[in-house]
């Protein structure tokens, strides 16, 4: 299925299925590199009737003898991947030897937490819906060059140096700004000490070990978290996630060139759902909403929120498959729609009077705008047991050539159900 290096990303507000897809794709190539966000994703894949949630650690960790990466694009909670190493141990799944974390993937401090949880509800009715997770802070440290990297933990005289200064500016925040209390330094300092001698094994320069992979001709994977419209650039800004999502940011977050790249498939729903704030034009009414979040499971992998449920919006894939250079699309949950008698498809936004083709950079536009929809008639039968494409209800490829015709990018995989098994697979 998959041949040479490829880039999997989300083409929607994030929870698109990718953990499925990208557990599929695994199977064909020898390296799955993460390389960008922080435990604030969720991927969720299905083998039988096991269910694994995968906040940090490559969805590729679950085949035997796959090398999976953390690239430098990601920041790093050490207590959450060591959590996430030991749920996997437990439940049978090797880690030694099989995962590495990238030397300069910066850390996620406890004061970024506290920053994330006290500059959220400082906000007050304008929130962006974080995760509370440390994300943005640790990013914003990062670009601001007061960040602590992996590597850094090793090397004790330089761990306390940025220590102690990102305390003393951090607590001055959180006590005279936020009125809250600071954190201690020593503690910390103790702390992530330990957390250095159990991720030692596993950590090292993986940009490295990913050209050397690729002068080897092994294939490698890269997997994105989030989606498109949450990229800190090209998003919805600024209810956006704090990192690069889009395919560019493969190369940055993995360290590896763009010629390297032979590749790109989006994912997307057959429908659109996004967490937290920020606008979404295809949102549904209430009662339709819910109804489509309870078909469709649609409650957050990492958080447990409920999802907003809306219909697909070809404005905002089609903006998403030019900027990733995505040819290829596997549509996800295609199944859920499956009682629907009428199906609306979002060709255009509308306002104050203008028709827009092409996703607006005013956020403005698209908080207020009208969607323009296209009815297309439901096919009113199950699609679950299907595995060929040419066994779908008549009514379903209709949807589908639609998707495709409006997003201009062919679809490759069709998703019918969370099990692995239930993928439909075509080359048109």
């Amino acid at each position: 299925m998959t041949k040479g290096n490829t880039v999997l990303i989300g083409m929607q507000w994030g929870d698109e299925g990718k953990g499925k897809i990208i557990d599929i794709l695994a199977a064909d190539v020898d390296y799955v590199v993460r390389y960008q966000g922080g435990n604030n994703a969720g991927h969720t894949v299905v083998i039988g009737d096991t269910q694994y949630v995968l906040h940090l650690i490559p969805s590729g960790i679950l085949h035997p003898g796959k090398i999976c990466i953390i690239g430098n694009g990601v920041v790093v909670d050490p207590w959450a991947i060591l959590q996430e190493m030991n749920e996997l141990t437990s439940r049978g799944i090797k880690i030694e030897g099989s995962l590495y974390i990238s030397e300069n993937a910066h850390l996620i401090m406890p004061y970024h937490k506290l920053l994330d949880i006290a500059k959220e509800e400082h906000r007050g009715t304008v929130k962006l819906g974080t995760t509370h997770r440390g994300i943005g802070p640790a990013y914003t440290d990062k670009i601001g060059r007061v960040g602590i990297k992996m590597v850094d933990l090793f090397d004790e005289e330089v761990f306390s140096e940025k220590l102690k200064r990102n305390v003393l500016e951090k607590n001055f925040l959180l006590e005279k700004m936020y009125g809250r209390e600071g954190v201690k330094e020593e503690e910390i300092k103790k702390q992530y000490l330990e957390y250095a001698k159990l991720l030692k094994n596993f950590v090292a320069d993986t940009s490295v070990m990913l050209n050397e992979a690729i002068s080897a001709k092994k294939i490698i994977l890269f997997e994105g978290a989030q989606g498109t419209m949450l990229d800190v650039d090209f998003g919805t800004y600024p209810y956006v996630t704090a990192s690069n999502p889009i395919s560019g940011g493969a190369c940055t977050g993995a360290g590896v060139g763009p010629t390297v790249i032979d590749k790109v498939i989006g994912v997307v729903k057959a429908y659109t759902t996004r967490v937290g704030t920020g606008p979404f034009p295809t949102e549904l009414e209430p009662e339709l909403n819910e109804k489509l979040r309870l078909k469709g499971k649609e409650y957050g992998a990492t958080t447990g929120r409920p999802r907003r449920c809306g219909w697909f919006d070809a404005v905002a894939v089609r903006y998403a498959v030019n900027i990733n250079g995505a040819g290829n699309l596997a549509v996800t949950k295609l199944d859920v729609l499956d009682e629907a008698d009428i199906i609306k498809i979002c060709t255009g936004y509308k306002y104050n009077g203008k028709v827009f083709a092409n996703f607006p950079s005013n956020i403005r536009i698209v908080e207020k705008c009208e969607p323009i929809y296209e009815d297309i008639e439901g096919w009113m039968e199950p699609t679950s047991h299907i595995r060929k494409y040419d066994e779908l209800p008549e009514k379903t490829k209709k949807y589908l050539n639609k998707l495709e015709e409006l997003v201009g990018a062919k679809i490759s995989i069709i998703s019918v159900g969370p099990k692995r098994e239930q993928t439909i697979f075509l080359d048109k």
